[in-house]
């Protein structure tokens, strides 16, 4: 139930109105704020209000859309509420939402997909163009007029400083106890008064606990009770637990190498059942006393922090399932003070992922036998998601780890290619490839030689042998030598499968 003692400010208190009210002072086509990152801390109230009038503004034969822009993926209730009401012109800098994923293939909706570390700072530097609004969930309002935030912080804080107006949606769901685990660091700026960030380790606390926001900017205060939704969670199968035992064995090997510490690195993982199968697998490892200096803290990191394995999380926001946000909000007082939520622009910033030494972990859609990546694309040109922060961290990072199972629809599909169709991340930033078949550790080796290790451990028996036959006539008949390719043939494999369903030949 909404508790009416969240909002503490008594001159921000006359500001209070419905969602729709509220919906009713955003104008069609202006740009808007939103809070939310991967499923969390993102405004419920206030866009399916305003999804709700925009629908009644197209039935009456008035056009009516706008451009959102967030920290990330959001829930149902904001992109899937817009998109389906035909209510989003443009989006930035992620989209996990399958109706808006619909809109935006159909060409119905444009999309700037963008590594999370710039937007802040572009939208600094003025590229985006002017904010209008900010939607900005959070979990209450201080006496002094303070924000306490909420599950995720993201974008907030420049949304708050650069939009023209402000609404705040207080969330009385959130947990109370949320208050303090944040540090808002003030200290960002442009060139060429630019100073270097005073964080040296994922524990430090370098900023405030509390958003800065200017009373007068506020228009309007919507009170809420409205649990955050992340996508539902796959469990792991077992290509993905065969592709966390690969990667343990890797860190095992490092540390005994002396390449790594006991205690690893800082941990950064991306989203998904593979990541989390890494992060439960390291539970039963002997590393002890570790880090995570990511973007989301997701089940699998919950699980190390109660295990005690992890001393500290340091992430932008929480992408938890149903089951384990209720387990966190009932045990919050346990976990409030090994955990940290920053600005994306903090937790993603290049400088300070090869400052820390992160050990990066994130997710492909295909590589190929070269080590260039695709992260967001299916055949080439059907979105996805979004590259996100995995190229923020790939190309800082101590070291550069992409997983994927090695084959994708029941076989249809291989994950391992003579050239992707779309890349995000060049061979230059991929170090190491893990599929369920095996490890590629790529650093130090020319484009020939990692063709001929991928192939070896990472590409599914299928597939294997005309990988290796492409590879031997691409050495023979290639324009050049130094990453073999046949140009009438590189691309043959996805378009098979678009003509047929399956790769296969």
């Amino acid at each position: 139930m909404i508790n009416h003692g969240r909002i503490a400010c008594e001159k921000l208190r006359s500001k209070l109105m419905s969602a729709e009210e509220a919906a009713k002072l955003i104008t069609s086509g202006s740009t808007i704020g939103m809070s939310g990152f991967t499923g969390s801390g993102y405004p419920k109230a206030v866009p399916m209000a305003l999804a709700a009038r925009i629908e009644a503004e197209h039935k009456a034969g008035n056009p009516f859309r706008v451009r959102i822009w967030t920290g990330a993926s959001t829930g149902p209730e904001l992109d899937g509420a817009l998109a389906r009401a035909d209510g989003i012109e443009f989006r930035l800098p992620f989209n996990s939402d399958p109706t808006a994923r619909d809109r935006i293939n159909r060409g119905e909706m444009e999309y700037f997909d963008m590594h999370l570390s710039q937007v802040a700072p572009m939208a600094w530097q003025g590229f985006l163009g002017p904010l209008d609004t900010a939607v900005i969930e959070v979990t209450g309002i201080r006496p002094d007029g303070a924000l306490i935030p909420s599950s995720s912080v993201g974008n907030n804080k420049t949304w708050l400083e650069r939009a023209q107006r402000v609404i705040l949606e207080v969330n009385s769901w959130q947990n109370e106890a949320l208050e303090g685990m944040h540090d808002i660091y003030y200290g960002t700026a442009l060139p060429p008064n630019r100073i270097p960030i005073p964080l040296i380790r994922p524990d430090d606390r370098i900023g405030e606990p509390y958003f800065r926001a200017d009373p007068d900017k506020i228009v309007a205060i919507v009170e809420t009770f409205a649990p955050d939704r992340n996508l539902p969670f796959t469990p792991p199968d077992k290509a993905a637990y065969d592709i966390a035992g690969h990667l343990i064995e890797f860190l095992r090997h490092e540390v005994a190498k002396g390449r790594l510490p006991e205690s690893l690195l800082p941990i950064q993982s991306g989203v998904g059942n593979i990541p989390n199968a890494v992060l439960a697998g390291l539970i039963d490892s002997p590393f002890e006393n570790m880090t995570a200096y990511t973007e989301v803290i997701q089940d699998g990191m919950l699980d190390l922090l109660a295990a005690g394995k992890l001393r500290m999380a340091s992430a932008t926001a929480f992408s938890l399932s149903a089951e384990a946000t209720q387990a966190l909000n009932a045990d919050m007082a346990r976990f409030r003070h090994k955990m940290i939520l920053r600005p994306q622009e903090i937790s993603n910033h290049p400088e300070l992922i090869r400052r820390l030494g992160c050990i990066a972990m994130n997710g492909l859609i295909e590589a190929d036998i070269y080590g260039n990546g695709n992260s967001t694309h299916i055949m080439g040109s059907r979105i996805q998601n979004g590259i996100g922060g995995s190229g923020d961290f790939a190309r800082n990072a101590y070291v550069s780890i992409f997983v994927t199972p090695s084959t994708a629809k029941g076989g249809k599909i291989s994950s391992i290619v003579p050239q992707v169709s779309h890349v995000d991340q060049i061979n230059q930033d991929v170090q190491v490839i893990v599929t369920e078949q095996g490890l590629a550790d790529l650093r130090g080796l020319s484009p020939k030689q990692r063709a001929k290790v991928i192939i070896e451990n990472c590409a599914h028996p299928t597939y294997r042998p005309a990988l290796n036959d492409y590879f031997r006539r691409a050495k023979e008949h290639s324009y050049g030598q130094q990453s073999p390719s046949l140009l009438n043939e590189a691309l043959l494999w996805h378009q098979r499968f678009v003509e047929t369903g399956s790769m296969l030949g």
